[in-house]
Formats: C-alpha cells, sequence, structure tokens
C-alpha cells in the first residue's frame, strides 16, 4: 500500500509544473512626458521570463483604440528579457494615462503596463527625445555617469539634464553621494514641463586605488523621497597613473604590452555561457604589471594566470560570460586592466553580445 502511495505522489509531482514559465516586468509604468499634438509616441518596457520553460504571449488588450503594442509573437525562451513597446496616437490635448493588458501563459492573470504623459500643442525643443530614461515624474538623458581616464588631482565634470514631466513643482536632488562626488543643481526647483541639469563633479584626490570605482546613487523628486532600484544612476570612475614624467630613455626600457586581440565576441546563440580568451605577452625590456583587472559589469569572470611578465614572457587572460546576466546589463560589458607600461597604462576589453 505504501510502495503505491509512493508512486502516486511520484506522478502526481510529474504532473506538476517544475520552475514554470513566469512573466515579471520590472517597471509597469512609464511618463513619457510632454509630447506633441498628433505625434504618436512610444513607451518601452522591459519584461522576463522568469521561469525555465518556454513563455508566449498569448494576448494583448488595450484601454482604447487609440493605443497599440508590439510584442514577441514567438516563445520567449526561460530567463530570457524582452522588450513590449506602447504607442500612442496622441489626437487629444491633455494629460493621459493608457493601459494594456498582457495575457501570457505564465499566469492565469495578466500583467499591467500603464503609459502617462501629457498632449501639448507645442513642444519646447528641448523636449525632444534627449530624454530616454524616467524616474518618477523626472525625465533624464542618462542613467549612467563615467568619468573615463582621469589623472589624480584632475575634478572633472558630467551633466544630467532633467524634465518635470509632471503637474507639480519638484527639488530634484541626489542621494547616497559617496565623498568624493559632488552635485548641484540649476533651477533648484522645477515647475512641470520645464527643464534644469544637474552637475557632478569627481575629486579624483579622494579616490583610493587605480583602475575602476563603481557606485550607485539615486535621483529623487523631491527631499525625503525613499530609495528604490527605479531611481538608481551608476556611476564609474578610472583613475590612471602617471607617467608625465617618465623620460625618453626611461621609455626605452620600459614594458610593452601586446594583445592577441582587444576585443571578444560572445554569440550565444541559445548557450548559457561563453569563454574567450586573449594571449598577452611583455614584449619590453623590464618587466610587465598588471596591477588592476576589473569588470565595469555583472556577468563576466576573468581569469589570468600571471600579473607579472618579464621580458618575452606571455600568459593568457580567460573571460567567461554569462548570457542571463549579461542580458540585464544597462551598459557595454567591458574588462579594464591598468598596466604599468607608459603607452597602455589602461586597456579595455570590449565584450559584443550577440
Amino acid at each position: 500500500m505504501k510502495k503505491k502511495l509512493l508512486i502516486s505522489s511520484l506522478l502526481l509531482l510529474a504532473m506538476l509544473p517544475a520552475s514554470a514559465q513566469r512573466l515579471e516586468v520590472n517597471k509597469g509604468e512609464v511618463n513619457i512626458g510632454p509630447i506633441a499634438y498628433e505625434s504618436p509616441a512610444t513607451a518601452v518596457f522591459e519584461l522576463q521570463n522568469s521561469g525555465h520553460r518556454k513563455l508566449r504571449i498569448k494576448d494583448v488588450k488595450v484601454s482604447c483604440g487609440c493605443t497599440s503594442v508590439e510584442y514577441p509573437r514567438t516563445d520567449i525562451p526561460g530567463g530570457e528579457t524582452f522588450e513590449v513597446k506602447m504607442t500612442y496616437d496622441a489626437r487629444q490635448l491633455g494629460h493621459f494615462q493608457k493601459q494594456a493588458a498582457i495575457y501570457s501563459n505564465g499566469s492565469d492573470k495578466p500583467v499591467y503596463l500603464t503609459m502617462k504623459g501629457v498632449v501639448m500643442a507645442e513642444v519646447q525643443e528641448d523636449y525632444a527625445a534627449n530624454y530616454a530614461y524616467s524616474i518618477s515624474d523626472l525625465r533624464i538623458d542618462k542613467n549612467e555617469l563615467e568619468f573615463d581616464n582621469v589623472n589624480r588631482g584632475e575634478q572633472p565634470v558630467q551633466e544630467i539634464h532633467i524634465m518635470n514631466a509632471g503637474t507639480t513643482a519638484c527639488q530634484p536632488n541626489l542621494m547616497h553621494l559617496p565623498p568624493y562626488l559632488t552635485a548641484t543643481m540649476s533651477p533648484q526647483k522645477l515647475a512641470p514641463g520645464r527643464t534644469g541639469k544637474m552637475t557632478v563633479t569627481l575629486n579624483s584626490e579622494l579616490l583610493h586605488d587605480y583602475g575602476l570605482t563603481q557606485t550607485t546613487i539615486y535621483l529623487a523628486q523631491n527631499p525625503g523621497d525613499q530609495v528604490n532600484k527605479n531611481n538608481d544612476i551608476g556611476v564609474s570612475a578610472v583613475l590612471l597613473p602617471s607617467f608625465a614624467h617618465i623620460t625618453d630613455a626611461a621609455k626605452v626600457n620600459a614594458p610593452h604590452l601586446t594583445m592577441s586581440a582587444e576585443q571578444l565576441d560572445f554569440n550565444f546563440e541559445g548557450r548559457s555561457k561563453m569563454k574567450g580568451e586573449i594571449v598577452l605577452t611583455n614584449s619590453g625590456q623590464s618587466t610587465l604589471e598588471i596591477s588592476s583587472l576589473q569588470m565595469f559589469t555583472p556577468g563576466l569572470k576573468v581569469k589570468l594566470s600571471k600579473r607579472q611578465l618579464k621580458p618575452g614572457e606571455t600568459t593568457k587572460l580567460k573571460i567567461t560570460g554569462v548570457a542571463k546576466d549579461l542580458k540585464r546589463v544597462r551598459t557595454k560589458p567591458r574588462v579594464l586592466m591598468i598596466t604599468n607600461d607608459p603607452d597602455k597604462a589602461k586597456v579595455v576589453i570590449n565584450i559584443n553580445v550577440k
């Protein structure tokens, strides 16, 4: 009897959907801000099949006939991210809010997507599609700041242009700034439909190490707003060693890095991982030192056999890419090396993901 019960239980478990498909949306509401009358506008939503079985969108229903939706018509593999585009025809002036219900085999209930904004008779030139990212009722032109090729003592500046796409005035500000970053907003208050800029300054004297330093800061619509994953801005800075005082004679005897390749192509084609290899050679006259080896994004793993190469020596840099992680990153995957080669103090290896 116990044996029969065990067999029945196993059969029942086998019939259940193990790690079934599941439809998830990263951000279900997008504020596209002011748009021109009779000029169709599109909001882009990122979704994911977070299960392990193939997912299919069975139907999409919109709140009115003035809205259309583009979505994948084929099966979506497990773990894959994809885009759904919602376009509003903009034939009525004033504020709007449109919805689309996404029905799939990953849930008994639909997933709802919402786009909102305001249709205006005339739209200032500043409102052009330069403001590609949404944070609450703010539209910004970038959500990543890169301070590249920084030398000790420099104070480079980056700017974030901001538009208030809401209906009330706000005071944009940056939160969780590390000691080496400062920020100022001009103007301090933004009326509805107005634009301004956030100026972010890097004090390189406060960076501790050569190579890559990364952090996350958060853009708030008003002082006291909460930090969440939807208002984050990534910041990276690359501090270089200085060779300003090296003489020509010293350069002749310096190390020299040569590489078999300076980029790798990862064409996953359904594979979960890919590996690439680059041969590093010291063709100089003194010992080559690789003092830093870092990744700009998740989804990459590196292995280097040697960090110091005598003249004529070689080593292999092995790079592994993880498909599901690389498909989620916002910036281009890269590997950074800092060396004591005066001509190649910084080496960036680009990873082209297909």
